[in-house]
C-alpha cells in the first residue's frame, strides 16, 4: 500500500495514524533503557529528526491521560515497529511514566522579553496538558493555586525559573511514579539570542529553568536534551554531574537521528526509485554520526516525495531552505585571508585539519578560526572524514559533506559578493575600461580577486561571474552575459545607449599556469573577431568598440585590449 511522506509532520502518534511512511527509530527506546545515566543530551544538525524522536519516547513512556480517571493505551501506535519484539524488560516501561515535553525551537523572537515570553507560553502548555492533576487531593491548595497561576502565564520571574521541577514534583505527587523530562532544541533561544544580542539574559533564563529541573529534582526518572550544538557545562549545566553528552562523534546511540544507508535504500526500494541511488548519494549522504554513515532525513523525504511522482525530478537543496545560515554568512563576512583559502579549498573537494572544542559557547565563536570550523562541523555544514590523537588532543580532518551543503556555501558567498559590489567604489575599473588601460583592469581585478572568496575550483564559469558582477554596477551602461551575437555567445558585453553607440565585448579565459596567461588573453581576444561578436551590435548602429581578452590563473589575471 502506498504510504503518504510526513514532509513537515514532527508528530510521532500523527505519522502512524495517517499511515504515513515512517522509518523505524523505535530501538531509540530501548538503547535508553540500556543505559543508566540521568540526563542525555544529544546533539545533531536541524532537521534531522531530533522533534520526531522525543515525540516517539513520549508516546511510548507517557501515562497519557484522556478524561479524569482514563487513560490511553498508546501500545497501537507501536504495532509492527522494532520495540515490540525487543523483550518484556522494555514493554514494561511503555505508558508507565509522567512525561514532561518541552520544545524551545520557537524562542527566535528580536527582544529578550518577547523570547522570554515564547518559553513562558510553551510552559503554561506543558502545565495545561497535565491540568488533569488538578482534581487530585495529592495537591495541597497553594501548590493548586500556583499550578493555576501558570497556566494562566501569571508566574512571576522567580516562578518561572522553577516551572520544571515545580510541575515535575506536581506530576509525581499525584501519579507516585517519577518523571521523564524531554527538552527539544535547547539551544535555539541561546543562538537567536547570540545573533539578536541578549545572550548573557537568555543564558541566565535557560540556566536557572534547567539547573533545578535536572540538577536537584527527586522527582525525576531521567531526561533527554536535544539541540544543535553543545553548550559548555559552565555556561548552561553548572554543576550537573550526571550529565551524558552524545554529539556526532560519540559511537553510542549513533543510528536513531538521519537515515542510514539501509534505510534509504528500504525507502527508494518501497517507492520505486532505486535507480536515484547515486543522484541522492552525492546531494544528501557525507555525514558520520560516530562510525555510522547518514543521510539528511529532511531532505531525503522531500527528495522521494518529488522524484516518485516525477522520476527526473532533479535533487534540490531542502535543508538549505530550511535551516537558518547567518553562521555561514557571519563566517564568510569576518573571513580573514587564511579563513578564505580554507573555505576555497573546501569548496574544491580538499579537506581541512582542525582540534576539537566540543565545549564551545556562542560567545566563543569568534574567538578562534578553530571553534568557527568546529562550530560549522557540529551543526552540519562540515563533516568528519577520519580523526586522530595527538599528546591527548583530538584531531579532526573536515570536508562539506555534499552537493547539497556546498549550495549553501556557493550561493552565501554570492549573497556577500553582491553586497560588497553595492558598497564598494569601482570607479577606477570602469575608467580603466573606458580609456583602454589594460594594466589598471588587471590590478583592479587582481586586487578585488584577493579580497573575495573563490569557488567552481577556479572553473571559467566562476571568473565569467565575478567579472560580470563586477561590471554590473556600471552607471549608465548595460551588461549582458552570454548574448547571442555573431557565430556564437560572448562572455559579457557592456552596452552604453544606443545613441552614444558604445559597446565592451569581453571574453575570458582561464590558464592553467602562470606563463599561460599572456596567450589565453591574446586567445580570448582573438575568439572575438573570429565569432564577430559585435556583428550584432553593429546592426543596431553601435559604432565604438572595445574588446578585451582577459585570462584568469588563480587570483591573477592578464588583459589584452583591442
Amino acid at each position: 500500500m502506498k504510504k503518504t511522506l510526513p514532509i513537515g509532520i514532527e508528530d510521532f502518534k500523527e505519522i502512524i495514524e495517517k499511515n504515513c511512511y515512517y522509518v523505524d527509530k523505535t530501538l531509540f527506546v530501548k538503547e535508553l533503557l540500556d543505559n543508566s545515566s540521568k540526563v542525555r543530551l544529544f546533539t545533531r544538525p536541524r532537521r534531522f529528526g531530533k522533534t520526531l524522536a522525543l515525540s516517539m519516547l513520549r508516546y511510548f513512556f507517557e501515562k497519557e491521560v484522556i478524561a479524569e480517571g482514563e487513560y490511553c493505551d498508546n501500545r497501537q501506535l507501536f504495532q509492527g515497529l522494532k520495540i515490540l519484539n525487543a523483550g518484556e524488560t522494555y514493554l514494561r516501561h511503555m505508558g508507565q511514566y509522567p512525561v514532561i515535553s518541552l520544545s524551545l525551537k520557537s524562542a527566535k523572537q528580536p527582544s529578550f522579553d518577547m523570547a522570554y515570553a515564547s518559553i513562558l507560553d510553551e510552559l503554561a502548555l506543558e502545565f495545561d496538558r497535565h491540568k488533569s492533576i488538578l482534581y487530585s487531593n495529592e495537591l495541597s491548595e497553594d501548590e493548586k493555586a500556583l499550578y493555576k497561576k501558570f497556566i494562566r502565564r501569571q508566574a512571576s520571574e522567580w516562578e518561572s525559573f522553577k516551572g520544571l521541577k515545580f510541575l515535575s514534583n506536581c506530576l509525581q505527587k499525584v501519579y507516585q511514579k517519577n518523571v521523564i523530562i524531554l527538552l527539544d532544541e535547547y539551544d535555539v533561544p541561546l543562538e537567536n539570542a547570540w545573533f539578536r544580542g541578549f545572550y548573557e539574559r537568555m543564558t541566565d533564563f535557560i540556566r536557572s529553568l534547567f539547573e533545578s529541573a535536572l540538577k536537584t529534582n527527586p522527582s525525576l526518572e531521567f531526561a533527554v536534551i536535544t539541540g544543535c550544538l553543545r553548550i559548555s557545562r559552565e555556561s548552561i549545566f553548572t554543576g550537573l554531574n550526571n550529565l551524558e553528552i552524545i554529539s556526532v562523534l560519540s559511537s553510542r546511540y549513533s543510528e536513531h537521528f538521519g537515515f542510514t544507508v539501509p534505510e534509504v535504500n528500504d525507502m527508494l526500494r518501497f517507492y520505486n526509485i532505486e535507480g536515484k541511488k547515486e543522484n541522492v548519494k552525492r546531494w544528501y549522504d557525507g555525514y558520520f554520526f560516530g562510525n555510522t554513515e547518514v543521510y539528511n532525513p529532511w531532505s531525503m523525504i522531500n527528495y522521494v516525495n518529488e522524484a516518485e511522482i516525477n522520476i527526473n525530478s532533479l535533487p534540490r537543496p531542502y535543508w538549505a531552505n530550511t535551516s537558518s545560515n547567518d553562521i555561514i554568512r557571519d563566517l564568510i563576512e569576518h573571513a580573514d585571508s587564511s579563513i578564505k583559502l580554507e573555505l576555497e579549498n573546501l569548496i574544491a573537494g580538499e579537506c581541512i585539519e582542525k582540534q576539537v572544542h566540543e565545549d564551545i559557547t556562542y560567545e566563543e565563536i569568534h574567538e578562534s578560526e578553530d571553534n568557527l570550523w568546529n562550530f560549522l562541523f557540529f551543526t552540519g555544514y562540515l563533516k568528519k572524514v577520519r580523526e586522530r590523537m595527538q599528546a591527548d588532543t583530538v584531531y579532526i580532518t573536515l570536508a562539506i559533506p555534499n552537493a547539497e551543503v556546498k549550495y549553501i556555501y556557493r550561493n552565501t558567498i554570492m549573497e556577500w559578493f553582491d553586497r560588497q559590489i553595492r558598497q564598494k567604489d569601482f570607479s577606477e575599473l570602469y575608467n580603466g575600461l573606458l580609456k583602454k588601460d589594460s594594466r589598471l583592469i588587471e590590478r583592479e581585478l587582481s586586487k578585488n580577486l584577493m579580497e573575495t572568496v573563490s569557488f567552481f575550483d577556479y572553473k571559467e564559469d566562476y571568473y565569467h561571474g565575478f567579472t560580470a558582477g563586477l561590471m554590473k554596477m556600471m552607471e549608465g551602461y548595460i551588461v549582458e552575459s552570454n548574448r547571442e551575437s555573431g557565430m556564437g555567445r560572448s562572455d559579457i558585453i557592456i552596452r552604453s545607449a544606443p545613441y552614444e553607440g558604445i559597446a565592451i565585448i569581453i571574453e575570458t579565459k582561464v590558464a592553467d599556469s602562470y606563463e599561460q596567461l599572456y596567450e589565453k588573453a591574446f586567445q580570448a581576444l582573438a575568439q572575438i573577431e573570429e565569432k564577430q561578436y559585435d556583428a550584432g551590435l553593429r546592426s543596431e548602429g553601435y559604432h565604438t568598440f572595445m574588446k578585451y581578452g582577459i585570462a584568469f590563473y588563480k587570483k591573477l589575471c592578464r588583459v589584452e585590449v583591442n
